[in-house]
């Protein structure tokens, strides 16, 4: 893929920085396929269920308690996959010359592989007949939404600070779209950010873009709680995704 067709860079260094966050996750790990599991339930456990969310994080991965926390949040039968495999990005951050790139392009090229055999085995595990399945991808995980919203099941997809996109991803997009963005991201930067919407607008897509200012890449799951601004364009950008969700849930 030629570089000028890229609209989301790789993970960088600012897919690094975070803010730890404290809580109690309350969900429970699955082992699906080949993928250890972080499962959130709804308030009321079934057998299966009419709305499922697939959560593909960033490179945190959902070992993280910030990723659990969010996941917890949504509430509506969330299932993130560990397509770090144990390896989430976090436990290389000390190491000196760390090459964050050739890290991320690998774990891509791995979960490219794992994700497509956990889904089916998630549709067999929890869905049903009259299932309604969204996906929600943060920087590494947006790939994965882009790719689910090109075919017919999904109902709705959403992205938060994207990496891993070019101008196809976007161009075959068949189902609604929501992008919650960073005003400063320098893996999804403004011109590329304006082109996806162009790319939307040209396909006459159900689409929806928010862009939060003084926020850098990051901010929807790593964000430092203690700024007011940061707090509020977090739990903005994550009541956004359910509203987006719920919207297309009837």
């Amino acid at each position: 893929m030629a570089s000028e067709r890229v609209l989301a860079a790789p993970p960088g260094e600012c897919c690094t920085k975070t803010v730890q966050h404290t809580g109690d996750a309350v969900g429970v790990w699955d082992e699906i396929s080949s993928l250890k599991t972080y499962v959130s339930y709804p308030p009321q456990k079934s057998e299966t269920y009419d709305r499922i969310i697939l959560f593909f994080s960033d490179v945190f991965s959902p070992l993280y308690i910030n990723n659990q926390l969010i996941m917890d949040w949504f509430a509506s039968n969330v299932l993130g996959p560990d397509y770090m495999e144990g390896d989430a990005a976090f436990h290389h951050l000390k190491q000196p010359n760390f090459d964050m790139h050739a890290w991320a392009y690998q774990k891509r090229e791995r979960a490219d592989s794992t994700v497509p055999p956990w889904l089916e085995a998630t549709k067999a595990k929890y869905g049903n007949g009259s299932t309604k399945y969204f996906a929600v991808g943060y920087c590494f995980g947006a790939p994965d939404v882009l790719n689910y919203c090109a075919s017919d099941w999904l109902a709705a997809g959403a992205i938060a600070h994207p990496a891993f996109l070019h101008e196809e991803h976007f161009e075959k997009a068949k189902q609604p779209l929501l992008l919650s963005c960073a005003e400063v991201d320098f893996t999804f930067p403004v011109e590329s950010r304006r082109k996806a919407e162009d790319i939307l607008v040209g396909l006459k897509a159900e689409y929806h873009i928010q862009v939060f200012a003084k926020v850098a890449h990051g901010f929807a799951v790593r964000c430092n709680l203690d700024v007011p601004h940061e707090r509020w364009a977090k739990e903005q950008s994550a009541a956004t995704v359910i509203g987006w969700f719920d919207r297309f849930s009837k």
